[in-house]
Formats: structure tokens, C-alpha cells, sequence
């Protein structure tokens, strides 16, 4: 919310995103790595701290209001209100009251007894055996409210027990726990015991004789009352009633007549003799149920939807229950510091509590969660959370000061119950702060981690940041929002909700109080409430308690029971209470002999009683969660300790496959499920299983080596990872990667020239998939097992193929584009059994030099690349709908990757990102062209670059383009993730002082340099002839990163051959390349590879994709067009 506040000054209402030197940053970063990396350390103190809180929680809160527990929240609103005399409200009721006090805490004195009901009988008349129901007798007179004195018979008359009216009256007074009678306190052997066993005694009018109304200053061990400071005789009296007017009288002749036994002292802390107080006993209505669900219903709804927008989370029930358990332990440990702290929550329904701590806690949780999506993920566990902990902790942080900020605000003019739920509230925020940096993130980083969430982690969206050195025009806050550059985000939802339940709240303790005077009091900031402190103004007295805080520790049973007695059907009552007169027995001690207790009784009952089970408890349940994430956690543990060293912060590493060839690897071909086929110049053939550690077999080793006759021209392994096809001369052989044996032949015409392409066309309809053969020479072959013969189709006559690419979707005929030696395009198309071509005219004709081409399969287009332009073709139209200006290309180095096309309602695509990587042909340097839309909020569209736009389309004509240039590439491929990985040689001479080679990226402006570890040269100051060097660069999400490490660590562990160049690369999985190096390949990996059969992405969920011949989905642009070439949702 401060965000929004500050938008006029800031120029945005997005929070603040802190350098990454900042000392806030790097503390929260720090931690969360820390957190991470040794999550069952992290975990143990949540649990711990949360079972310390929790345990003692039954033990503190009780629904007996006599015990000295704290009371729990009931489905009602109540409260004892002070209120202003200045408003002229009439009181419902009068309360006059007497205090006994003998020594110290010592009123449970037999002798202290028996002198209060000399002066309640003095007061009251005779008392004992009280029973106001009794008939009047016969002979005497009716009552009359102008007689200076009553009978017994015509006192009782005026009992509310005999009907309710303005002249009615009854009292309470803890000598009723003896009948009021002499004797009985003098047979009575246990005074203290007797308390205790009749605290549920009802009077005459169904008014339960609570301790709390009839003693002052109680002290509870054990549940039981032990002792008391002060009696308490109270008499409660309509305004008109003659027993009030004869209390008054009687009191002001006890002064005199008493003086003698009694130190009598008037209470008037104000120089007023009475105030008016309100009790409120007020059920939850039917509007207040209502509302409470609709409140809940709203928060549980932005929760699932919420949780449903995150593409990267599988196990959303397991999420769903590590919140909600966040939550409860905030609630549950916040509940048991206020019982701790003797703060009442009694006072608001108990229903309220959840819902305002959901509301508020939810919002850090899905920041944190959405800063780990957005995290690199070929980075490591640690990282990724340390990362964006240090990108969010400051941001919940600041949202925690900010709402304890606002509900200290608000404690200071709301009445004490909502001021009780504001501490509560404040108290839960900072438990919840410290269970998200605790509990959520140790299991967040468990689930990122397992394969659960790090599987869809991996393919979750990186969205181009914006440049933050680009300076933006300022604009209103009301023009933003009406141009819709401004989001109501939910951030604030948790902030009005809980400003909104304060003030609800507020609202029903004083539904009849004006509008103007509520806005005058919050202006000026002031308490309406006197404070109802704990210390009395009667220093001399010493008592334990006040009148006024007395009043303000009335249960509410007792209300509720008042309310029907004074005022049925109601739900409050206000009283006007005069101040009492305290009596102190002549001769008693009032010294302080004990000091009061700090903590309500029940925390010490709990230390004197539950101590040991308490110790043994937390200890278990410590041990339990250290042996159930040791069971569930074995593998990932040593992963955890690893992270802690410098070495596992890499995100390259390389894995040798030696012992596989006796001379250089020739080719390579590679699965997504981690099959690797290396083909040597030693005529072996040899299956590698990568996801099983590296175990290979070589294919001829069951039969005679010469049938797999030499050379091999292709190879190629379908979607599905079942078949390996081998292309020689004049045959095909297939081999089931699954059963691991030969499959049929097909034969192919033989002397043909090199193939130029060589691949499955997908086919469910066929157990193996049809191939399709293309060679230089302009033909198009279709190998089938079920046609003996194969089926070719001449492309072209004119010249040689130079380049071709290809789209196979499941469900549609295969495409295929090319261009020959002559810079002529063409794009063929599978019709039935037969084909048919076009020319594509798009480019420059005069322009004759070399013409590649790029199939980008999940778009359905196409990337014609020249010297120095490239255009982005549909595949359906053979339309450019954008020409793109390079530098001058080297021939077939470009590679394109883009974000996840997201498919909108209408069935279009767009892209958040768009990235074009080649080759400078004259430096050599790798130049990495990126793509993005200007304005956040926007997309680029693949819309007709001469038709309209609306906002949310960013045409790209307009896109902004971001350049980068690495020094030296080498040789270089791009994975799925959008991640360049590298290997180069070295450059000469002599190396740096600290050992750091100088290549990186230029220009690369807080570039994050990470590991670069080099060879040290000879003795002659030159780089061994070994020294190659492995980099990887990464520019999507919020930080660039680079890093290098040697290819051969150990050289004379790898045993290849001497390298004058490398060999053959190719991408196996998601996150790996495979590289021959002489006879030896080299497998390297950015990140964790798991090597998945089925990618399961679909469009939309932004994951970085790599153009590439084979497409695993339907395409949003081929499956359903948009009508004339617009972008209908834009």
C-alpha cells in the first residue's frame, strides 16, 4: 500500500528493487541461501519455536472465567465501554458499591467476613437467608418509595425478582456464598475452599456469583482461587428505586457510626463521584455471519486463483497445506503471547482472527513464490531462494512495518477490544515474517529441490526486464490508471482488509455514535476511552487491583447475564457506576507483602505442572521432524551439505564418457530421455544411457561387425525416443532404443550425394515413423517400412540445396523450406502421397549471396536469414511480417530462442521475448540480439504489421532491441532454456595476475561473474595445448549471468587422443550439450538435468524454446489462425 502512496513522488507504484550491493539485499540473500542450503536446521527452529508456542496453548485459554486462564473468543462482541458525560445519555441502571479489605490479600479472613455483613446488613437490612420472593404478610402495608425507612417484606417487594420495574433492585455479595449468615461462616472450616466449590451458585435473579463480581485482587493457583484483596457488595438499582436512595444514606452514617472499626476512604481518583460505563453482550447477527463469508469466500477465492497462475507449481495441494500451516502457527503462536501478556481477545468473535491473517499473509507468500519462478533455472536450489529472498525480503519487510505502523494507529482511538485485536494482529504478522523465513522457505526450497516443483520450475516464464536506465515521463497517478498502466494488485488486499475488519469492528461497539464525531476524534488522534489503569489513586490502601480496572475484567457471561435481567431482549445496557466507598478493617496490614505476579496465574500453573512433559514434547518433536526429513530428504541432503561449498555454486559441470572409441568421434545424435549415439572413425556405433551414469553398448556386438557397413552419412533418433535410424550409402538400419535390437531395413538409392537433412516425420499411425531423406541435390526422399520402395520428389533443378529446415507436427503434412546455392527460397508441402512447391518471394531479389534457413516450430514460422537481414515468415501465408537488421551473419551460425508463445482467447500467440545469436562474419564474435516489448504490460503480437493495435500490442516495429557481443565464442549451441553454453581454447599469452582469464561478454553492465577458474600456463608463458575453457551465458530473468570452467580439469584422466579442434556437438536433454573431443566426449550440463521423455509444456507457460526441426505440440498460429492476420485480443 505504501507503494501506492508514493506513486506521485516515485513515478510508479511497483516497490522498490534494491541494488545487488545493497547491504539489505545481500543480508536477506545471504540468509535465504543460508536457509537452503541447510533446510533441516531452518526447519527444525520453525518447529521448534512453533511447538514451544503452541503447546501450552490449551493450558492458557480456558471457557471458565473464574479459573485465571485467559477466556477464549466466543461467536460475540464484547466489551465494557467508558463514555463521555457530555453526551447526556441516560443511564439503563445505577451501580453503588462497598469494598471490604482486611490485610493484604487476606479479605478470605473469617473476621474480615463476618464485618462485611455487619455493614451489608447495615446497608441492606437483614440479609441472611435471602429469598426476595417471599409473600408480603398479611396486615402490613404495601411499599412506598417516599418512606424514610423499609421493612424487610417491603424491600424485598421492590426485588426484580418480583417484576421488573423503575424502582427494581438486587445486589450481589460473595457473603451470599454463605447464605449471608454469621453462623455459617463460623461453622465453615475451610472459607477459601467453600469460594471455590460455590462459584456457580446463581442468585435470586440467575446471576452466576462469578469470583470476578464479588472479589477484588484475586490470586489463582492451580485453577483455584487462593486469595483475595477485596470484597465486593455491589448494588445494582433503577434511578427511581428507594433502595438506592437508603444506600446513599446508609453510607454517608457508616462514615460516623463505623468509624470506630473501620478506616473509610471515598474513591474519587477524578473528583467525580460516579461514570458511565456500557456492556455489551452482542451476538453475532445474521449481517455479521454474512459478512464474515463473504470475506472468507473472496480471500479463499483470490488464494485458488492465486495458486492456479502459478504454472510452476504441480503439487498445489502440498502448497495449499504448507500455507494454510504458515498461517495456523502464526495465529496459534500469536494466541499464546497475548494469553502469555494477559491481553484479552475475548472481546471480538473468534471468526474474525483467521480471516484478516489469511488476508495479509498471502501476499509475501506469492511474492516469494513468483521470485523463485522467475529465478534461472540451470541455478542451483540455494541460489534461486537465496536470490529472490534478497529480491523480496525487503519488499515483506516493509509491507510488516507498514501494517504495524497502521494498527499501532489505529490501537490508539478504537475502543480497548479492537485495540486488544490490533496488538493481536501486530503480534501475528511478525510471527508470520518469521515462519515464511523459517517453515514456508525451508519447504519451498524442499520442493524446488525434489522434482515435483523443480521439473515445472524449469519450464516456468522469464520475462525480458525492462532497462532501469531508461528515463519515463511522469504521469498522474488517475491517467495511469485509466491507461491501465497500473494494476490494482492485490498487494494492498491484505492492508484494506485488515484496516477494514478494525474499523467494522469498531463500528459495532458504537453503531449510535455519529459519523462527525468519529472523523473529529480520528482527526485529532485522541482516545476516547479513559484508561482503565491497574494502579489505584488510594496509595495508602495499597489495593491489588482498581475500581476501574476491575470493572474492565467483568467476564461476559456475566453481562450477557445482566443484559437479561436489566434490559431483556437487549444486547447492552449502560450503568451509571458510582465510585465505591473502600473500607479497611482497623488494624490491618496493608503493607505489600508479595510483589504482583507478571504472567496471568494459568503460565504459572503450567510452569509448576507441565514443565517436564513440556521439555520432553518439544524434544521429540524435534527428533520426530529431524528423522522424518532425514528418510524423506537422504538423497537431497548431501546435496545440502555440498551447497554450503564454493564448488556448488557452479552452474556448469562436466562429465567425461571416455573408453567408448579408439579414434575421434565422427558423429553424434542425441534424445531427449538421455540416450546419446556416438559414431567413431574406429567404425563403432555406441549407445549411451546419460540419465544411467554414462553405461553404453556398442550396436554390432551381437552380430558380424560389417552390418553396419561404413561410412555413416546421418543419424537421427524419433520424438518418441524408441527408434535410431542410421543412414548409410545404401541403407537404413533402425534400432529399438527401448528392446535394444535391430529393427527392418529400408534401402535407399544408392551413390546419392550428402544428405542435407535426415529426419522422423511424426506418425502415430505407424509403429516407426516415415523418414524423410533430403540431399544437396535438390531431392526430397520418404522412407516408409511399409512401401519397399522409397518415394523421392524433386524440389529443384536449378541449382544445389544450400539450407533447409522443416516443420512435422502431429496431425498436419510436413513443411519444409529451402534455399538454394542461387539465394532462391522455396517452401515444399507434404499432399498425400505427394509434394508441392513454391517460390517464397521475401527479401531483397537482387541480393544473391547465401540464404539460411531457421524453422521456429512453435510459432509455425519460418527465419530466413541473409547477410545481413532476417525475416520472420509465416509459415501458412509465406508472408514476412518483420525484417530484422544484423550484423554481417557467417553462414549457418544463427540460432533463435524465444519465450513460450502464451496463447490468448482468441488462439493467437505472443512472445515476451524474442532472441537472435550468430556469428559477426568478420570478428568472429557471437552477437546475442534481444527482442522485447517497450511497456510493461505489452506482448509482442504476430499481427499484420499494416492493421491496427490496440494497448496491450506491442508491434515489432516497435520492440526494443538489447545487444550483446562475447569475445572468442568458439564453438557455441544454445539449449532449450534460452542459456548460450560455449567451448573455446584459451588465447595466448601471458595470464593475468590473479589467475582470471579477460573473456566476457562487451558490454555486460553488472554482468554476475561466477567461477572462473583457469589453467596456469607453461614455463614458456603459453596455454597448454588442452587449455579448453567451457563458458555458459544466461541473459533472461532479472540478472545476467556468466561463467566458465576448463573442459579438462584432469587431462590425463580423460585418455583422448591429441585435439587439434573439436568435434561434433550436439544438445541432449534440456539443460546438457555433448561435444566430441577426439575420441573421448564431454557432456555439459548448466544446472540439473533430468532428461524427460514428454515435455508437457504447452504455450503459455513461458519457458524458453529453441527453434528446432521437431515440434512436440500444436502451435497456437497453426492450429487456429487469426482471421486477416490481426491480433483479435489485442
Amino acid at each position: 500500500m505504501i507503494w501506492y502512496l508514493l506513486y506521485p513522488f516515485r513515478g510508479t507504484a511497483e516497490a522498490p528493487v534494491l541494488a545487488d550491493t545493497h547491504p539489505l539485499r545481500l543480508f536477506f540473500a545471504r540468509y535465504g541461501r543460508y536457509a537452503a542450503s541447510h533446510v533441516v536446521t531452518t526447519l527444525l527452529v520453525s518447529v521448534g519455536v512453533a511447538a514451544i508456542l503452541i503447546y501450552p496453548f490449551p493450558f492458557l485459554y480456558t471457557t471458565d472465567f473464574t479459573n485465571g486462564a485467559s477466556p477464549l473468543p466466543e461467536h460475540a462482541w464484547t466489551d465494557t465501554l467508558p463514555l463521555e458525560d457530555k453526551n447526556r445519555v441516560e443511564a439503563d441502571v445505577i451501580m453503588r458499591s462497598i469494598w471490604v479489605h482486611g490485610n493484604y490479600y487476606q479479605a478470605l479472613n473469617r473476621n474480615v467476613l463476618l464485618s462485611a455483613l455487619e455493614l451489608q446488613d447495615e446497608l441492606l437490612g437483614p440479609t441472611v437467608d435471602f429469598d426476595p420472593r417471599r409473600q408480603v404478610a398479611d396486615g402490613v402495608d404495601g411499599p412506598n418509595s417516599t418512606d424514610t425507612d423499609l421493612t424487610t417484606s417491603q424491600r424485598n417487594a421492590f426485588h426484580v425478582a418480583n417484576g421488573l420495574t423503575n424502582e427494581s433492585w438486587f445486589f450481589q455479595s460473595p457473603l451470599q456464598y454463605w447464605s449471608c449468615s454469621s453462623e455459617n461462616i463460623e461453622r465453615d472450616d475451610d472459607l477459601i475452599a467453600t469460594a471455590n466449590e460455590r462459584k456457580t451458585q446463581p442468585t435470586s435473579v440467575n446471576v452466576t456469583l462469578r469470583h470476578s463480581i464479588v472479589f477484588s485482587g484475586k490470586r489463582f493457583q492451580d485453577r483455584h482461587l487462593v486469595a483475595a484483596d477485596a470484597l465486593v457488595i455491589t448494588l445494582v438499582h433503577h434511578r427511581n428505586s428507594p433502595i438506592g436512595r437508603l444506600w446513599e444514606e446508609r453510607v454517608q452514617a457508616l462514615k460516623h457510626k463505623m468509624a470506630e472499626q473501620w478506616d473509610i476512604f471515598d474513591y474519587s481518583p477524578n473528583g467525580k463521584t460516579s461514570e458511565l460505563y456500557e456492556f455489551q453482550f452482542r451476538p453475532m447477527s445474521y449481517q455479521d455471519v454474512t459478512l464474515l463469508g463473504i470475506a472468507y469466500t473472496l480471500v479463499l477465492i483470490y488464494f485458488l486463483t492465486s495458486l492456479s497462475k502459478l504454472r510452476a507449481v504441480k503439487s498445489k495441494v502440498g502448497l495449499m497445506v504448507t500455507v494454510m500451516a504458515q498461517i495456523l502457527l502464526a495465529i496459534l503462536s500469536s494466541f499464546t503471547i497475548c494469553a502469555i501478556f494477559n491481553i484479552d481477545l475475548s472481546r471480538i468473535p473468534r471468526l474474525g482472527y483467521p480471516v484478516v491473517i489469511f488476508s495479509m499473509s498471502l501476499e509475501n507468500v506469492f511474492r516469494l513464490i513468483n521470485a523463485v519462478i522467475l529465478t534461472p533455472s540451470e541455478d542451483s536450489t540455494s541460489n534461486r531462494i537465496g536470490y529472490a529472498f534478497g529480491e523480496t525480503g525487503h519488499i515483506a519487510l516493509a509491507s510488516v512495518t507498514q501494517n504495524l505502523l497502521i494498527l499501532y494507529g489505529l490501537s490508539q482511538i478504537v475502543s480497548p477490544g479492537v485495540s486488544a485485536f490490533c496488538t493481536f494482529a501486530a503480534i501475528a504478522l511478525i510471527f508470520d515474517f518469521f515462519y515464511l523465513s523459517t517453515f514456508f522457505l525451508s519447504v519451498l526450497s524442499v520442493d524446488v529441490r525434489r522434482t515435483e516443483l523443480s521439473d515445472a520450475l524449469a519450464k516456468a516464464s522469464i520475462r525480458a526486464q525492462q532497462s532501469t536506465s531508461e528515463t519515463r515521463s511522469r504521469q498522474t497517478w488517475i491517467d495511469a490508471m485509466l491507461k491501465g498502466r497500473i494494476a490494482m494488485s492485490t498487494r494492498i488486499a491484505g492492508t484494506i482488509v485488515m484496516v477494514g475488519f478494525v474499523l467494522i469492528a469498531q463500528w459495532h461497539f458504537f453503531e449510535n455514535e455519529g459519523v462527525i464525531r468519529v472523523l473529529s476524534r480520528i482527526i485529532r488522534i485522541s482516545p476516547k476511552h479513559k484508561d482503565l489503569s491497574l494502579s489505584s489513586a488510594l496509595t495508602e490502601v495499597h489495593q491489588g487491583r482498581s475500581p476501574a480496572s476491575w470493572l474492565g475484567l467483568q467476564d461476559h457471561e456475566t453481562a450477557r447475564e445482566l443484559i437479561h435481567v436489566i434490559k431483556p431482549n437487549a444486547h447492552s445496557y449502560i450503568a451509571r457506576v458510582y465510585h465505591p466507598m473502600i473500607f479497611v478493617l482497623k488494624g490491618s496490614d496493608r503493607n505489600i507483602s508479595s510483589s504482583e505476579p507478571w504472567f496471568p496465574p494459568a503460565v504459572y500453573d503450567f510452569i509448576r505442572h507441565q514443565s517436564a512433559s513440556f521439555v520432553v514434547t518439544v524434544l521429540v518433536i524435534a527428533a520426530a521432524v529431524r528423522l522424518l526429513m532425514n528418510y524423506l530428504l537422504w538423497d537431497e541432503l548431501a546435496d545440502s551439505e555440498r551447497s554450503g561449498n564454493p564448488e556448488s555454486d557452479r552452474l556448469l559441470s562436466v562429465q567425461t564418457l571416455s573408453r567408448g572409441h579408439a579414434l575421434d568421434v565422427a558423429l553424434l545424435s542425441a534424445s531427449s530421455d538421455g540416450h546419446l549415439v556416438s559414431v567413431g572413425l574406429d567404425r563403432v556405433v555406441r549407445v549411451w544411457d546419460i540419465k544411467a551414469g554414462g553405461n553404453s553398448y556398442v550396436l554390432s556386438e551381437d552380430r558380424d561387425d560389417d552390418f553396419v557397413p561404413f561410412p555413416v552419412l546421418a543419424m537421427c533418433i524419433d520424438d518418441e525416443s524408441h527408434w535410431l535410424a542410421l543412414l548409410t550409402s545404401d541403407k537404413v538400419l533402425l534400432w529399438n532404443l527401448a528392446k535394444e535390437q535391430w529393427g527392418p531395413l529400408i534401402r535407399v538409392e544408392p551413390d546419392r550425394h550428402k544428405p542435407e537433412a535426415f529426419f522422423f516425420v511424426s506418425d502415430d499411425s505407424l509403429d516407426i515413423p516415415p523418414l524423410l531423406l533430403i540431399r544437396r541435390d535438390g531431392y526430397i526422399t520418404e522412407l516408409r517400412i511399409d512401401h519397399p520402395e522409397p518415394t523421392s520428389y524433386l524440389l529443384t533443378r536449378d541449382s544445389g540445396i544450400a539450407s533447409v529446415d522443416s516443420l512435422t507436427e502431429k496431425g498436419f503434412p510436413a513443411q519444409v523450406m529451402t534455399s538454394n546455392r542461387e539465394g532462391q527460397v522455396r517452401s515444399a508441402s507434404q499432399e498425400g502421397a505427394g509434394w508441392s512447391s513454391e517460390v517464397v518471394n521475401v527479401g531483397i531479389p537482387q541480393d544473391r549471396g547465401f540464404v539460411s534457413i531457421q524453422a521456429l516450430p512453435e510459432l509455425s514460422f519460418f527465419l530466413i536469414i541473409r547477410s545481413q537481414t532476417v525475416d520472420l515468415v509465416d509459415a501458412q501465408t509465406l508472408r514476412s511480417i518483420h525484417t530484422f537488421r544484423v550484423d554481417p551473419i557467417q553462414p549457418k551460425s544463427l540460432k533463435c530462442f524465444h519465450s513460450r508463445p502464451r496463447r490468448m482467447r482468441c488462439g493467437s500467440s505472443a512472445l515476451w521475448s524474442f532472441t537472435l545469436a550468430y556469428l559477426n562474419t568478420y570478428t568472429r564474435d557471437l552477437v546475442v540480439q534481444t527482442y522485447s516489448p517497450q511497456n510493461e504490460g505489452e506482448s509482442l503480437c504476430f499481427c499484420d504489421p499494416a492493421s491496427p493495435t490496440r494497448k496491450t500490442c506491442c508491434p515489432w516495429q516497435r520492440a526494443k532491441e538489447l545487444k550483446r557481443v562475447i569475445k572468442n565464442p568458439g564453438l557455441w549451441d544454445a539449449l532449450p532454456s534460452g542459456i548460450m553454453v560455449g567451448i573455446r581454447r584459451k588465447a595466448g599469452g601471458k595470464p593475468p595476475a590473479n589467475g582470471h582469464t579477460t573473456h566476457q561478454p562487451q558490454p555486460l553492465n553488472g554482468l554476475r561473474r561466477r567461477h572462473n577458474v583457469s589453467q596456469p600456463a607453461n614455463a614458456n608463458g603459453q596455454i597448454a595445448q588442452d587449455n579448453w575453457e567451457v563458458w555458459m551465458f544466461s541473459h533472461f530473468g532479472k540478472q545476467e549471468t556468466w561463467e566458465t570452467l576448463p573442459l579438462c580439469p584432469k587431462i590425463e584422466d580423460d585418455g583422448h587422443l591429441f585435439v587439434n579442434s573439436l568435434g561434433p556437438i550436439v544438445r541432449v536433454g534440456r539443460s546438457s550439450l555433448a561435444v566430441g573431443l577426439s575420441n573421448v566426449i564431454k557432456i555439459i550440463t548448466v544446472g540439473n538435468e533430468r532428461f524427460d521423455t514428454v515435455d508437457d509444456s504447452q504455450p503459455g507457460d513461458g519457458m524458453p524454446a529453441l527453434g528446432s526441426r521437431r515440434r512436440k505440440g500444436p502451435s497456437a498460429l497453426r492450429s487456429k489462425p487469426a482471421p486477416n492476420g490481426n491480433c483479435p485480443h489485442c
